[in-house]
């Protein structure tokens, strides 16, 4: 699920960061390398993952993972991550594309936000809708509230796929004590 690795990674070569904006741009570069989804970077020490949606940051919550000092490179960021990384920590979080409201959450609690492209609200997978890990924290500002509303959002979600006859995806009811 998720890797802790310190030097290089995926090939890249070891450098000795030089500060807070080194990190993430080495946290960007590596997130473009071997279909990496999430990369935190602090130093020499790197956090990567290859899951999809909120599952890495759910599981590093619930391992009691702490992201202070690391700057993050995610490749999609809307409020339900963003309360997220709240518990985290990270110094600061960027992304190719992230909401408003994610961008509102990070910085009202001290957390730096870039991105390319702000958006209204991340789709669903199929782009029919608002994601239904975002939807299921619209009302909420609490991180702890967040993490409660995901996690409950998470259950429904494997339920309603249980009750067609499908299987949750890899990680998804089990995540972050999801199930």
């Amino acid at each position: 699920m998720a890797a802790r690795q310190g030097g290089a990674v995926g090939g890249s070569v070891a450098r000795a960061a030089a500060g807070p904006a080194d990190d993430l741009a080495r946290a960007r570069e590596l997130l473009d390398a071997d279909g990496r989804t999430v990369v935190a970077v602090r130093g020499d020490d790197v956090l990567a993952s290859e899951e999809r949606g909120v599952r890495p940051l759910l599981w590093w919550v619930s391992a009691g993972t702490s992201l202070e000092g690391f700057s993050v490179a995610d490749k999609v960021v809307g409020k339900a991550p963003a309360l997220l990384y709240c518990l985290l920590r990270p110094r600061a979080v960027s992304a190719p594309v992230m909401s408003s409201a994610a961008r509102t959450v990070l910085e009202a609690h001290g957390i730096g936000a870039a991105c390319e492209v702000e958006v209204d609200r991340i789709l669903n997978a199929s782009k029919t809708g608002q994601c239904p890990i975002d939807a299921s924290v619209t009302d909420v500002s609490d991180p702890e509230e967040g993490l409660a509303a995901i996690r409950a959002r998470l259950r429904e979600l494997a339920a309603a796929r249980a009750a067609a006859g499908g299987t949750p995806a890899s990680g998804t009811a089990s995540a972050g004590g999801a199930a």
